[in-house]
């Protein structure tokens, strides 16, 4: 299953995904710090994860016309190169200008490089692959989202914004020993859209949780904290996946969908006490990844490679994005505890999709874009 191929494209990914997690926490409270305050730090994750879910609507078109070398090229360009520019000035305009620019490299490179998994692993291994594709994109936010917030209290944001900047860069390196492969053309659907739309929203109710924890659990109390917090979380997160992928092969991917609604709700429940922040973390990150091997595995079983990793993306990033943004905008009237409590209750919402998820028939489809 780690072919040279494999291997490739998974170096390529990581460069890019390390530099945005080093980044990830950082640049809104960069925002914040600027003088743009909560709203600020919200809106410049926001813009970020709405250009990456504009990007992601074109990446199947991308890879059937360009094929997967160039949109790797693109992404990893468009991940790094703007980063290079926050140093100088802290204004919003420039960081939302960054961010979204940003923001289209990142709905690039994660829709192309999970779409080319699901083309690289056999299809009987699938959760499997898909799993050990997660552990490799889920190192960068490990080793990045806990680093860049403590870089940038210990060192000052400059050197953060660099060396985010040029990490994507090198990346490059690793593409032009990729195959020179095109996706196929997007074939009209066939699948019902119920059996896409279903486990879609339930993804999408734990990355609203997401954006919500990486954008203001810095912000709600104490840095450091939220530094542990988020490094804990990363661990936990991956190595979930890594387990779900594993058993979702072997017993069904959709058992895990409500095990990952609970974990994350009650994690992200247990955010309104302080005490509870880092216990509440391991529950939401094994609940995340659960999540995230489950509803890909589920989708997959259900509609074709290129539709899938668009729309599960599209759920990720637009998920956080709106937590992030809907949250800044709440959070002044409702405060850090309750507002992370409502949180917590649209997971716990969205438990009655799991049984029709459940009901619905599959469509085994092939591994083409």
């Amino acid at each position: 299953m780690m072919n040279r191929s494999m291997t490739l494209m998974m170096a390529a990914t990581v460069s890019g995904m390390l530099g945005f997690y080093l980044l990830f926490s950082t640049v809104p409270l960069y925002a914040a710090a600027g003088g743009a305050g909560g709203f600020g730090a919200g809106l410049a994750t926001g813009a970020m994860m709405l250009s990456t879910v504009l990007l992601e609507l074109a990446v199947p078109w991308l890879l059937a016309r360009h094929g997967y070398r160039a949109a790797l090229v693109l992404g990893l360009v468009l991940l790094g190169a703007p980063a290079l520019a926050l140093p100088l000035s802290s204004a919003l305009p420039l960081v939302l200008a960054v961010s979204l620019l940003r923001g289209g490299g990142l709905g690039i490179l994660v829709v192309a490089g999970t779409a080319l998994t699901a083309e690289l692993v056999p299809a009987e291994r699938r959760g499997e692959g898909l799993g050990v594709y997660g552990v490799a994109v889920g190192i960068p936010s490990v080793v990045g989202l806990p680093l860049g917030l403590w870089a940038a209290g210990a060192l000052g944001f400059t050197p953060v914004f660099l060396v985010a900047g040029l990490v994507p860069l090198a990346g490059l390196a690793a593409v032009p020993w990729l195959p020179a492969l095109k996706a196929r053309p997007q074939a009209p659907s066939s699948e019902p859209v119920s059996g896409l739309a279903r486990p879609t929203l339930i993804f999408a109710s734990v990355t609203v949780a997401t954006g919500v924890l990486v954008t203001f659990l810095p912000l709600a109390g104490s840095p450091s904290l939220a530094s542990v917090a988020l490094l804990v979380q990363s661990i936990c997160t991956p190595a979930a996946r890594w387990w779900a992928g594993r058993f979702g092969d072997r017993h069904g991917s959709a058992r895990l969908l409500a095990p990952g609604l609970v974990l994350g709700a009650a994690g992200m429940a247990l955010q309104v006490w302080p005490a509870g922040v880092i216990a509440g973390m391991v529950l939401f990150g094994i609940g995340f990844g659960l999540l995230q091997s489950a509803t890909l595995a589920v989708m997959f079983e259900r509609g074709a490679v290129g539709r899938v990793s668009a729309l599960w993306n599209l759920a990720y990033d637009a998920g956080m994005g709106a937590g992030a943004v809907g949250f800044g905008l709440v959070v002044g009237a409702t405060g850090y505890g309750l507002g992370f409590v409502l949180v917590a209750l649209v997971m716990v919402a969205a438990l009655p999709l799991v049984q029709r998820v459940s009901s619905t028939p599959t469509v085994i489809s092939s591994p083409s874009l």
